[in-house]
């Protein structure tokens, strides 16, 4: 049976088998990224072109930036600072702003490097250091792009240049690269504009917006990457040599026109069986199912009717086929280019042709279309006969299938090819499917309106055959059920309406008694004319895939079968590979598309982790992490939080109150060793309470609390103690003390307390040190200022990701998040802000947002500009940089995704200052693609981590990358379980000229700095947290406005479950019920860890 198209962006089931990392236990069991479904996507886009000059912000100086251009004497610029801790030379410059009460200095920052005098005080940051001024690379600013092939000179826009801003803090002393307390943060500024702005910082060049798609040119490669230990890995990509063949493209037209692909293309499969060696003119075409059909070479003919008679699969009455006349017209369309697409692939041509891209997409998926038993799924084939069926409980099994599409690389056409599992209903008897789905006996009671309402929702749209007729197996789709039982169901028989009850019909008309009259029947057909079918005459079709939210237990059983060793997956990818059997595919042979039978051999480099920066007065100031992991032992918290008022509540009935109290006591104290000042008593003793009463009691005793404090006093942290399973119970507690109470909790589940291990109690520390606002490592290279292009001047990072409702639910929202740093030079700590939005929309509307009040005019607003003045509040800085990391954007998004959420960008900075428009880069960060990379060698001891994949920090910028664009595959986490799936960044604009090591150093160093375990990330800290922002939420949203069925346990309740990434064309003015706000206090600090 053959599925619908579906969108560019699509995810297939529960597949992927990335490995999971290892989040705390903690937090009611929220675990990490959730990011599961596999996800295909068209080919590349453009390529940008040169970079030109466009306006910056303020008046124009006699000065630019970064040192001087060529053919120019050097200014009297400033060096950005000592490196290898020289120390600075004026006594009055300070770490992160002015303490205990002195006045900012008027200094910029930056002291003198090695045997050099201090300059004069107004110079700017960001001079030359040893040399021309260029991409700035590795460490220390030095260019590591020397060597390389630097692009090509552009014609300049005019030179507009940047105000320097008033610098608040400077360099710190060697002494003060340590862990010193966080200094007070400045006074609130209400608005933007009271900054002081100082002349002379030197501009990017800030490039006006293109206009639209086809103006949009996406950044060069500046170079590969240099920084690492160079090695070979291996990658799922197979070399596809170009064809020569002449392609041709021509529309089919069949009347009566059918919805179904699979009956297109079983009336096509006719007309080149009869006609292939004469009217075809001998050519084997290759048809995407609707509108399209290719050949290699012309047909005999223009434009040509055939008509074929196609026999239904399903029997009429008195066993006989139904037969149907079908009209074809085939008309030639247009010739596809390949000389474009191999253009394209050596770099001389800016454009992806998709045409091309697309036909021999096509040409590959013929042949596993037409075998039996294989269903199409997006990009993937699955087949009952590839690997063992697995069941998933609930009537549900899982399936094996492989992953094919066809991509443009540097090594030129590569097909990507990959093991996949998804969920399929098994082909049952319905009677057998509701037993299983209700897990017990049917015929033991009648059904409750709850199970009906679980089987409706399970059944809708589901295929089922009859097995009351003999041989006449007739194919119907379940519409739903009746609201009566079999044994009171009537239907009219002639005109006067005569009523006959089903149970007599079946038995006069096929001689079959019902066994089940108590169950309801299927209501089969359109409801206009409804037919009715006891349950027990039916079977569910084969490969049928189920397509809406699976519930815990099954996501689990789904992530047992696909997680894979990296050998294992590597060989089961070989040998799908030899089972299709490229060579002999008759489609392929006849367009003349050849396929590797190896995995590519790709360079790669082992990027080197970076050094962590913890409290002095641990035994361990400082560490280097091994393999991707570290841990707490010795070491302190680089600034430990404060928690004097907390409370604990107890929801678990298993848990008695000495337990709670102990186990308070125990997480208090690891709290304090871990350097947080953590009160060891709370404000009112543990109190147990019942799941629901939840509201009643958080907000009673969060009240009874507050009285006993003094005014002006909040409570820290709230410790609630959860049964292990507790149903919507979690998502309840967090909207309440979020959006209500305005105060941050931790869940702990009822096992964990029991088990009390340090272990555990270590990590939850590390979360509620990020939840009251500590921090708990930094990058050395950040307290030192010497991470190139965000330690030179203050730089703000985001993310921002958008979580779409499971294809099961119509009419829920999608939620955005956004996180912004709060803090410079550490860039650690991330507010987060969340909206809901239109149902499957992409674009993240509420970045900038603009309305008329009647009394103020005008006014502005988002949640850009939120976060840009929260950055300004807590730094005493405005960003003069910008980074955007972007999550789960498909490549057939990006334009549109740039274009729109740019301009937002810089309208929200406009609207801040006149002529405030930071450099923005802007990075799209995708986990839901198939590349996937293996050790050369898996036995070598040296290449590979414990759990067999590579190593952590594994990056790979060329052969199975971008043609021209600057793309990367990044692994900055070591496995656990299964095969590692290394992250792919996509550079979509870059006013910042960043070099190739300088971002992939950059970004594979954040993934270090990511708050709830002490282990390197697979996603970039920002994007992961906007992750969880944006799934938390999720539980925000009022319970009827997520229509997320049968309820199920833990975070798949309250529609928190696994969110499809397919977007349908949003309807963007669709009502959206807004979240509740977050309060003030909330929003300040990482809630979401």
């Amino acid at each position: 049976m053959v599925r619908k198209k579906r969108t560019d962006g699509s995810s297939e089931g529960g597949e992927g088998s990335g490995s999971r990392e290892a989040a705390p236990a903690s937090g009611g069991g929220r675990g990490g990224g959730g990011y599961q479904q596999g996800r295909g996507g068209g080919g590349g886009g453009q390529q940008q072109g040169g970079r030109g000059r466009g306006r910056g912000y303020g008046q124009p100086q006699q000065q630019q930036y970064g040192g001087p251009r060529e053919g120019q004497p050097p200014q009297q610029q400033q060096y950005s600072g000592p490196r290898g801790g020289q120390p600075p030379p004026q006594q009055q410059q300070q770490h992160s702003g002015p303490r205990g009460g002195q006045p900012p200095q008027q200094q910029q920052y930056g002291g003198p490097r090695e045997g050099q005098p201090p300059q004069q005080q107004h110079q700017q940051y960001g001079g030359p250091r040893g040399g021309p001024p260029s991409r700035s690379g590795g460490r220390g600013g030095a260019s590591s792009s020397a060597g390389l092939p630097q692009r090509q000179p552009v014609p300049e826009l005019h030179q507009a240049t940047l105000p320097t801003y008033q610098a608040v803090s400077s360099q710190p002393t060697p002494s003060e690269v340590g862990p010193t307390q966080t200094p007070d943060p400045p006074a609130p500024v209400q608005e933007f504009e009271q900054l002081s702005i100082e002349q002379g910082a030197p501009s990017q060049a800030i490039q006006p917006i293109p206009s639209s798609s086809k103006a949009c040119k996406f950044p060069l490669r500046p170079g590969k990457g240099q920084v690492g230990k160079r090695c070979m890995v291996k990658a799922n990509h197979f070399f596809a040599e170009l064809p020569d063949k002449d392609l041709h493209q021509y529309d089919v037209t069949i009347t009566p026109e059918v919805t179904s692909r699979g009956v297109n293309r079983a009336v096509m499969k006719q007309l080149v069986d009869l006609y292939r060696e004469t009217h075809l003119g001998k050519r084997l075409p290759a048809y995407d199912g609707r509108k399209s059909l290719y050949t290699a070479g012309p047909l005999p003919f223009v434009s040509k009717e055939f008509r074929i008679l196609l026999q239904d699969e399903e029997e009429g009455a008195g066993g006989q086929r139904r037969e149907r006349e079908f009209k074809i017209v085939i008309k030639l369309a247009a010739r596809a280019d390949l000389h474009h697409l191999g253009m394209f692939l050596q770099g001389k041509q800016a454009d992806a042709p998709q045409e091309a891209l697309q036909v021999l997409d096509i040409v590959l998926r013929e042949l596993p279309t037409s075998k039996p038993r294989f269903t199409p799924v997006g990009r993937s084939f699955y087949s009952p006969d590839i690997g063992r069926k697995q069941s998933l409980g609930d009537g549900l099994e899982s399936w094996r299938g492989f992953y094919q599409s066809i991509r443009p690389t540097q090594m030129g056409l590569s097909l990507n090819i990959d093991m996949s599992s998804t969920a399929f209903i098994e082909a049952l008897p319905v009677t057998e499917f509701v037993c299983e789905l209700l897990n017990r006996d049917i015929r033991s009671r009648p059904l409750s309106d709850a199970d009906r309402v679980k089987i409706k929702k399970a059944l809708r749209g589901v295929k089922v055959e009859v097995t009351h007729r003999g041989n006449m197996r007739r194919k119907y789709r379940i519409s739903g059920l009746t609201a009566v039982a079999t044994r009171e169901l009537t239907f009219p028989v002639d005109e006067r309406n005569t009523q006959k009850s089903v149970v007599e019909y079946f038995y006069e008309t096929y001689g079959f008694r019902i066994q089940h009259m108590q169950l309801p029947c299927l209501q089969v057909g359109n409801s206009n004319r409804p037919n009715y079918l006891p349950m027990e005459v039916c079977k569910i079709v084969e490969g049928q895939r189920y397509s809406k939210r699976l519930n815990e237990r099954q996501i689990t059983a789904l992530l047992k079968v696909t997680c894979q060793r990296p050998q294992e997956r590597e060989k089961d990818i070989l040998r799908t590979v030899g089972l299709n059997d490229y060579a002999k595919d008759p489609y392929a042979k006849e367009f003349g598309i050849k396929i590797s039978a190896s995995l590519a051999s790709v360079e790669a480099r082992i990027l080197p982790p970076p050094w962590l920066k913890y409290h002095d007065s641990g035994r361990e100031g400082t560490c280097l992490p091994q393999v991707g992991q570290w841990n707490m032992m010795n070491k302190k918290m680089i600034n430990g939080g404060t928690v004097s008022n907390w409370i604990c509540v107890n929801f678990s009935r298993q848990v008695p109150d000495n337990l709670a109290r102990t186990f308070c006591q125990e997480l208090a104290q690891m709290c304090h060793t871990s350097g947080m000042a953590f009160n060891p008593e709370p404000v009112l003793p543990p109190v147990s309470a019942r799941p629901e009463q939840v509201e009643k009691v958080l907000k009673t005793r969060y009240h009874d609390a507050m009285a006993k404090l003094p005014k002006g006093t909040e409570i820290d942290l709230l410790i609630v103690i959860l049964p292990d399973n507790n149903g919507s119970l979690y998502g309840d507690l967090k909207r309440i003390c979020e959006t209500e109470l305005g105060i941050v909790s931790q869940c702990c589940l009822t096992k964990h307390v029991f088990k009390m291990s340090k272990q555990y109690m270590a990590n939850v520390a590390l979360k509620i040190n990020v939840k009251v606002g500590g921090r708990n490592t930094v990058l050395v290279d950040a307290l030192s200022r010497r991470i190139p292009l965000v330690s030179d001047r203050p730089t703000i990072i985001f993310g921002a990701d958008v979580t779409h409702p499971h294809p099961g639910e119509d009419s829920s929202p999608s939620i955005a998040a956004v996180v912004a740093s709060q803090d410079w030079p550490e860039i650690t700590k991330y507010a987060g802000l969340v909206c809901a939005q239109a149902h499957r929309q992409e674009l993240i509307q509420d970045l900038f947002k603009e309305w008329k009040d009647p009394q103020k005019g005008v006014v502005t607003g988002g949640m850009i500009k939120e976060l840009l003045i929260a950055f300004r509040k807590s730094t005493g800085h405005k960003p003069l940089r910008i980074i955007f990391y972007r999550d789960g954007v498909s490549e057939g998004q990006f334009y549109q995704v740039l274009l729109y959420e740019l301009d937002a960008i810089r309208k929200a900075c406009a609207s801040l200052e006149a002529g405030y428009q930071p450099p923005v880069t802007f990075v799209v960060v995708q986990k839901r693609h198939h590349t996937r990379l293996f050790a050369h060698n898996h036995n070598d001891r040296n290449s590979v981590d414990r759990s067999g994949n590579i190593l952590p920090g594994t990056v790979v910028d060329s052969k199975i990358c971008h043609p021209t664009e600057f793309d990367f595959y990044l692994c900055s986490h070591a496995g656990i379980q299964g095969t590692s799936r290394p992250a792919h960044y996509h550079v979509l604009w870059d006013e910042n000229n960043f070099s190739a090591d300088g971002l992939q150093s950059l970004t594979n160093n954040l993934c270090y700095t990511y708050a709830r375990c002490t282990r390197s990330v697979s996603i970039v800290p920002p994007a992961y947290y906007a992750h969880l922002a944006a799934f938390r939420a999720r539980f925000y949203m009022e319970p009827e406005t997520s229509d997320s069925g049968s309820m199920a346990s833990g975070s798949m309740a309250r529609g928190g479950g696994m969110g499809g990434r397919n977007t349908r064309a949003p309807n963007v003015n669709a009502a959206v019920r807004p979240l509740p706000p977050l309060k003030d206090n909330v929003k300040r600090v990482m809630f979401y860890c």
